[in-house]
């Protein structure tokens, strides 16, 4: 028996526990006026979230990696060729009970913002400087987050049955501070890492553009 159990353990893949969505968005990078801007989408009236800030991305679907989806994504939300699409890299990414968020970094070639076609998905896009965003930092908001639960709760298969103390989750919320546009949550919190990653750079500390 014992050692039928360390044979499956030891062939084990281990996984997150729980049933997490999979996402993958793509940061993408264009040339607004021979200045290096970050490009946002407006989600529409259409989808779940409406009017919120997004990058381009979703659901990873089944056979395919992160890296495919963040770039199949894109293509269909910004109308865009996969040849218009350069990846450099992945950043930091987002885990949770829920959801499993991972960020790729690139550049859309080639492309005029103000000439881009979106599908219906997306109300509209804009883009930020690079400069902009590492002169101005977001500030973090905390929310509290409380345990609910239904009616038929089992409290007597706990200890202290309903006197038992759930504990309450804080979460820090970024945002930043923008006229007429809202960016906040998931999408400020890459925004944010990814400008602390490209800062580590002393080119871009000083403000020299190699591209």
């Amino acid at each position: 028996m014992l050692e039928k159990i360390k044979r499956r353990i030891e062939k084990h893949q281990a996984q997150p526990i729980g049933e997490q969505r999979t996402f993958a968005v793509f940061l993408p990078l264009v040339k607004v006026d021979e200045e290096w801007h970050v490009l946002y989408e407006v989600r529409s009236n259409h989808i779940s979230q409406p009017g919120e800030t997004s990058f381009p991305g979703g659901a990873v679907e089944e056979g395919e990696s992160f890296e495919e989806a963040a770039v199949r994504e894109t293509m269909e939300e910004l109308n865009v060729s996969k040849e218009s699409i350069e990846v450099y890299g992945e950043i930091d990414f987002i885990f949770n009970q829920s959801h499993h968020i991972r960020c790729f970094v690139g550049e859309l070639k080639h492309i005029n913002p103000d000439q881009l076609q979106p599908n219906e998905e997306v109300a509209s896009v804009f883009t930020i400087p690079l400069r902009y965003l590492k002169e101005n930092e977001p500030e973090y908001h905390t929310v509290t987050l409380k345990t609910e639960y239904n009616h038929d709760f089992p409290f007597e298969l706990i200890s202290n049955g309903k006197k038992y103390k759930f504990g309450k989750r804080k979460h820090k919320v970024p945002f930043y501070r923008l006229p007429n546009q809202f960016l906040w949550g998931f999408t400020a919190d890459f925004t944010h890492r990814f400008i602390e990653i490209i800062s580590e750079d002393t080119n871009f500390l000083e403000g020299k553009n190699e591209k």
